[in-house]
């Protein structure tokens, strides 16, 4: 979500005319975010988002705003992709992929309580048996084959304990990823990125938080519904300063999932790794993101630190699931 690409207002008004949407008001980048190059848009229609596309191609972006629209028609609340005057939802602007989504009402909340927490739970477990129905497939480009080639990239910037870490992990993720177990998990297309700022509340009338939406899907891909759940624990519902659960926050997340969509026995006996998998994919992509950055406009590297402290404490020892 930082701005990599530059587009002027004249620029994207011009752009906009392949639109029925009215005349443009506001417009302006988002500084958040380190993958692609987004703008809010305002026009007379509504509000809306921007996106530029800085690594996704245009051969891989109809799963990503295919699976939007899918969950969108099936209720679930997520940005729409807005079709053009011929049906298109993929168009191109300053020589990158770009479309154009519904912008969600809300905010992201920054210290979420179990009530945040077990709306989480619930709407994950509607995604992913909504997302059960879509047609289209594409492996999680940042899942184990990712990481393989990643390790060996940000190895030179590790000590020693770190190199250790990642090198011992990577080789039980991997025997882990060939297990029985790992196969017999279910699986469809995921969010696989829902963290704290992908995740929009507002305030209900009567002062409690109501989920308004989930947003970000750009990576997305098919891979076992327990692995997106574990990434979502592991940022929803964790001590910053040392990485372990917060109990009561888990307790909610797990067993909303687990009321709108209950555990199977392999995914019981697969969690201890699949929050270690979710902990190992985040540290290793913000390891990367420091030391191998690319040139942005405005972009805000997130600390590796962070993620490297959840794995140490998910290699611990886990909570069970309830």
């Amino acid at each position: 979500m930082a701005v990599f690409t530059p587009v002027t207002r004249e620029q994207f008004a011009h752009w906009l005319e392949r639109y029925d949407l009215g005349e443009l008001r506001e417009f302006e980048g988002i500084a958040s975010g380190i993958e692609n190059s987004n703008f809010f848009v305002t026009t007379s229609a509504g509000r809306f988002v921007l996106t530029l596309f800085e690594r996704l191609g245009a051969d891989e972006l109809p799963f990503y705003l295919g699976l939007m629209h899918h969950l969108a028609a099936r209720g679930i609340p997520c940005p729409d992709p807005v079709a053009d005057r011929d049906g298109a939802s993929l168009g191109r602007l300053e020589g990158k992929p770009a479309a154009l989504v519904t912008r969600l009402e809300g905010r992201a909340i920054v210290h979420p309580g179990p009530a945040h927490c077990a709306q989480v739970g619930t709407l994950l477990a509607r995604m992913h048996r909504a997302a059960l129905g879509y047609g289209r497939s594409l492996p999680n480009l940042r899942g184990i084959d990712w990481w393989s080639r990643a390790a060996p990239q940000v190895m030179p910037f590790l000590d020693r304990e770190q190199w250790l870490l990642l090198t011992d992990e990577l080789g039980q993720q991997r025997a882990f990823a060939a297990s029985t177990v790992r196969a017999a998990l279910p699986s469809s297309a995921v969010h696989a990125d829902l963290f704290r700022d992908n995740v929009l509340f507002e305030t209900a009338p009567d002062g409690s938080p109501r989920l308004g939406g989930v947003i970000d899907f750009y990576f997305a891909g098919v891979d076992a519904w327990a692995f997106d759940l574990a990434v979502a624990a592991n940022d929803w519902c964790i001590d910053e300063a040392t990485g372990a659960f917060d109990p009561a926050r888990f307790d909610a997340l797990v067993r909303a999932y687990g009321a709108g969509r209950p555990l199977l026995d392999a995914e019981r006996a697969a969690w201890p790794m699949m929050l270690r998998a979710g902990a190992l994919r985040f540290w290793l992509s913000r390891l990367h993101d420091l030391h191998l950055p690319r040139p942005a406009q405005m972009v805000t590297p997130k600390d590796p630190a962070h993620f490297e402290r959840i794995l140490r404490a998910r290699r611990d020892g886990v909570p069970p699931l309830p």
